[in-house]
């Protein structure tokens, strides 16, 4: 796929089921609740909703649960990954996104129980199976996490 030659293309909001089509992920590891916005071939805007019920607020941390910075990285890994397969059409469902790189990963805010994090994914480059995407993770319409990263997408 050439990215001079591909026009992004609205595909809109995606619920739950359409996300587990897309991506391999199940519970617990699952980031993505929503997507409320895709273009294809150009960005997505993908919803997680914190609760006390995450099994990482147990140990992390019991007296003031912060959901962990990796696990903000990874939803923005899963926004692109549906952003991907819904880029590259159905055949493409369910296979598997790794991260390659993760550059300028910033931490502005803790994420707690009760928040809604909008993850804004931005892809920046497509170059053969590898993606590069920039992402903001916000709260309140406010950036609580940002991050430039690469993933590789394989045919299993």
């Amino acid at each position: 796929m050439n990215d001079e030659h591909t026009t992004p293309a609205e595909v809109g909001t995606l619920q739950i089921a359409q996300i587990m089509h897309a991506i391999p992920h199940r519970y617990p590891f699952l980031l993505v609740d929503r997507v409320v916005e895709l273009v294809k071939n150009d960005s997505c805007i993908g919803i997680k909703n914190v609760t006390i019920n995450e099994n990482f607020f147990q140990g992390h941390f019991p007296t003031m649960p912060v959901m962990p910075g990796v696990l903000i990285i990874e939803c923005m890994a899963q926004t692109a990954a549906v952003l991907v397969v819904e880029t590259l059409g159905p055949d493409w469902a369910g296979k598997l996104v790794y991260f390659m790189t993760v550059d300028q990963a910033k931490f502005r805010k803790p994420v707690v129980p009760g928040d809604q994090m909008r993850v804004h994914v931005k892809k920046e480059r497509q170059r053969g199976n590898i993606w590069k995407f920039n992402a903001e993770a916000k709260v309140d319409g406010k950036v609580v996490a940002e991050a430039t990263y690469a993933a590789m997408i394989l045919d299993k």
